[in-house]
């Protein structure tokens, strides 16, 4: 009898030593944080005589692929890995810890049937990354006034990271809010009043957002503003004239009195002063005004997007007009009191002679 068992144990061992190996059960895709632990799990049956290994794979066959472990032991030397083996479930656990954004990809188990035969189950290493801005996306722009303008922001990160825009100061979008969610932002008709910073923002709940600043400046013509078109001023005194100007690219401005262009000389003193790229305020002051230059006086401004002129006209008037003539009117008044203490002195003197004789 005994001899019967022995033989039906040889013969159960024998029967399941020929079966071909089977892969059971293998982990699930597994998403992890960065820094985190991942444990990679591959339970093989009838595997006793073959080999199995654990290997990364790059399905995009960019990569060769990087085997981990053979059997029971580790190939690639890193603390960071561990390598279990249990014969009682006929499993193979690869252990990752302080995961890294590398450490993504899929990882498949493998067993060696020969040298050009294998079976192979593989799961996949998602790790959650923080949003990044796609180099494909807009840096900056330059467009001219009235043209169509197509902002475009793309990102990466797991898990997919929401798109949205908003504008410096969070001003109103051309669409009517202030913000729009989505990859791409259009704006039909561009104005000058859309210029300036536009935020691509990327969130995904993992760390903090990515956002990239996009400079878009528009290009246009000369827009002139003047704070009086009629201004007056006594004869003999100083006389401001200004204009504000708002152009991009920065503007030549000139200044010019019955078709003359007026430079600085002892009768005029111009100066521009920008305030932004877009905005210069001129300014032509008078120098101790004469009859002669009463009229009118055009500033006018000039960019490769066109030109622009304003036509302010200067009439004399009896009494000075403050500012600018402020300084003088004191000057003036200090003059006359200094020559009527003069005459009251030599009045006195003169009674004082008559009375004596």
């Amino acid at each position: 009898m005994k001899n019967i068992y022995g033989v039906l144990v040889l013969c159960i061992n024998f029967v399941y030593s020929q079966r071909t190996p089977i892969i059971s059960h293998i982990t699930q895709k597994s998403i992890k944080d960065i820094g985190g632990t991942t444990e990679l799990k591959c339970t093989v049956l009838y595997a006793t005589d073959f080999s199995v290994l654990w290997v990364k794979v790059d399905k995009e066959r960019f990569t060769e692929p990087v085997t981990f472990s053979s059997g029971s032991t580790l190939i690639i030397r890193d603390s960071r890995l561990s390598l279990t083996q249990d014969t009682d479930s006929n499993s193979y656990t690869l252990q990752i810890n302080d995961i890294q954004e590398t450490d993504a990809g899929f990882y498949r188990c493998e067993v060696m049937l020969g040298l050009t035969n294998k079976i192979t189950a593989d799961t996949e290493l998602v790790v959650r990354r923080r949003p990044f801005i796609s180099d494909n996306s807009t840096r900056s722009l330059i467009v001219n006034e009235g043209q169509s303008v197509k902002l475009e922001c793309y990102a990466g990160g797991y898990p997919s990271p929401i798109v949205s825009w908003r504008r410096a100061n969070n001003a109103i979008l051309a669409n009517g809010v202030s913000i729009y969610r989505g990859n791409i932002l259009e704006i039909p008709v561009i104005t000058k009043e859309d210029r300036g910073t536009y935020y691509c923002v990327a969130e995904n709940g993992v760390g903090k957002g990515a956002r990239r600043n996009i400079a878009l400046e528009v290009e246009f013509a000369p827009v002139i503003t003047v704070p009086k078109r009629r201004l007056g001023q006594a004869l003999q005194y100083d006389m401001d004239l200004e204009c504000h100007v708002e152009a991009y690219p920065p503007p030549a401005i000139v200044w010019l009195n019955n078709g003359v262009q007026l430079s600085n000389n002892q009768h005029y003193r111009i100066s521009h002063f920008a305030t932004t790229d877009e905005i210069t305020d001129s300014t032509i002051r008078i120098i101790t005004i004469e009859n002669r230059q009463y009229g009118d006086y055009i500033c006018k401004a000039s960019n490769v997007l066109g030109t622009a002129e304003v036509t302010v006209t200067v009439y004399e008037t009896i009494i000075p007009v403050c500012p600018p003539a402020c300084g003088q009117l004191s000057s003036h008044l200090k003059n006359s009191t200094i020559k009527m203490s003069s005459a009251n002195v030599s009045f006195l003197i003169v009674l004082y002679l008559f009375f004596i004789k």
